[in-house]
């Protein structure tokens, strides 16, 4: 088996900490125990491109129950847990190309072993994997049948692809499942930024002015608990109705070069690029903490603030700060990277059950079905949606009701009137 990971020594943290992780995610556990039986994905080869974590470790062995044969590798440079990655190795032998840290050639390096895999089915956080493989290794090309697709960053890439006729295969969306997008993106990235910010800087979110870049899910649930540790948030937004939206929800809402100027906390999670730039950072405060928490680091011009401030020295773990010409000091966190993963361990497991189980179900779907569709973007199917529902309520202790047939035939007629 060929590997890269850091160092094998790490496997029985990664092994007990994918443990405790498991006690959370009782959806994934009950899929992997049906896919030991029924082996849906037997002979299948998987290359995963995600962010090599707790949760995705116990993913990687839900999909191995069920008969595939996988490679990992890393979807970001900074969000590999390199115990997980030993343990993945050393007790489950799954092939993982992953160190956190890894510079770019080792992060492209790590994709091309995946492709190397010859996959019949990607599975990809951010379509990293997905545009390598259409660009540079298309003679792949011919074995996979489909993929699924885990964030809105790569939603949106894969979306771009396929309206200009470039996607070769069918992709399920597995981030535009009401079980993924509506928990993970917004409890998920909210909890797990805030966790990140507060690891690497210890400062106090209480009385701090926190500006948030963009009001999609994850940025209202990062909205959400900034407010609800005390911070005086405010939204930044180009779409009207989600600045109006944040307005509704009770948050200050402006342009970024007015936040720029009275922000303590800046965060981004709008999938573009150039969020914060060069003049925006002109104006920032003395001490202002800057971090991004969606896909790329690209939200944030850090080659323009280079060009400000020069090489930046490093505070303390995850933290870079530059210095301006007039003195002032810009902390850029996690490289400007995920800093939920790059500075925490990223999403509560709990999130990540019902994230990670529509990956497998979209998974054994598109396995079923990939003949049948063509070369597009899915959204997951309303029935699997629906079926990790119930399976977490279950899971959580929680019963609610059933229509009578009266209730059914009422809501299926219309000759009832008032």
């Amino acid at each position: 088996m060929k590997y890269h990971v850091k160092d094998l020594d790490l496997a029985p943290s990664g092994r007990l900490r994918m443990e405790w992780a498991e006690r959370e995610m009782p959806v994934l556990r009950q899929i992997q125990a049906r896919f030991e039986q029924e082996k849906p994905l037997k002979g299948v080869r998987v290359s995963a491109c995600l962010h090599v974590t707790t949760e995705t470790g116990n993913l990687m062995r839900t999909l191995q129950a069920g008969g595939a044969d996988i490679v990992l590798v890393a979807s970001n440079p900074l969000s590999t847990q390199d115990d997980v990655a030993a343990a993945l190795v050393s007790y489950y032998e799954i092939p993982v190309y992953a160190i956190k840290g890894e510079d770019k050639q080792t992060y492209y390096e790590h994709l091309n072993a995946a492709l190397d895999h010859q996959p019949h089915m990607t599975m990809d956080d951010g379509a990293d994997l997905v545009s390598t493989l259409h660009a540079k290794r298309r003679e792949v090309l011919g074995n996979v049948i489909g993929g699924t697709e885990e964030t809105t960053t790569g939603v949106i890439r894969l979306r771009a692809m396929a309206k200009e006729g470039a996607l070769e295969y069918p992709i399920i969306a597995v981030n535009d499942a009401l079980t993924k997008h509506l928990f993970d993106n917004r409890y998920g990235t909210g909890q797990s930024t805030l966790d990140g910010i507060i690891r690497a800087t210890n400062v106090l979110i209480a009385g701090k002015v926190f500006v948030v870049a963009g009001y999609g899910w994850c940025s209202r649930g990062i909205a959400m608990r900034a407010k609800g540790m005390g911070a005086n948030v405010i939204v930044t937004e180009v779409d009207p109705l989600k600045a109006l939206e944040a307005v509704m929800d009770g948050f200050r809402v402006m342009p970024m070069v007015e936040a720029a100027a009275v922000g303590d906390i800046f965060v981004t999670s709008t999938g573009d690029i150039n969020v914060v730039d060069r003049h925006h950072f002109e104006v920032m405060k003395d001490g202002a903490i800057v971090c991004n928490s969606g896909h790329f680091n690209v939200e944030l011009n850090l080659t323009a603030l280079a060009e400000l401030a020069g090489e930046p020295r490093v505070v303390r773990p995850f933290v870079k700060q530059y210095t301006m010409p007039d003195g002032r000091h810009i902390n850029v966190l996690a490289d400007g990277r995920l800093v939920n993963l790059g500075a925490a361990e990223g999403h509560p497991s709990a999130v990540m059950d019902m994230s990670f189980a529509n990956q497998a179900l979209s998974a054994e779907y598109m396995l079923k079905h990939a003949g049948d569709l063509e070369h597009t973007v899915y959204a997951v199917p309303e029935d699997i949606d629906a079926d990790i529902a119930r399976l977490k309520l279950q899971a959580m202790g929680i019963q609610i009701d059933v229509l009578t047939p009266e209730q059914q035939s009422y809501l299926d007629s219309w000759q009832h009137g008032t």
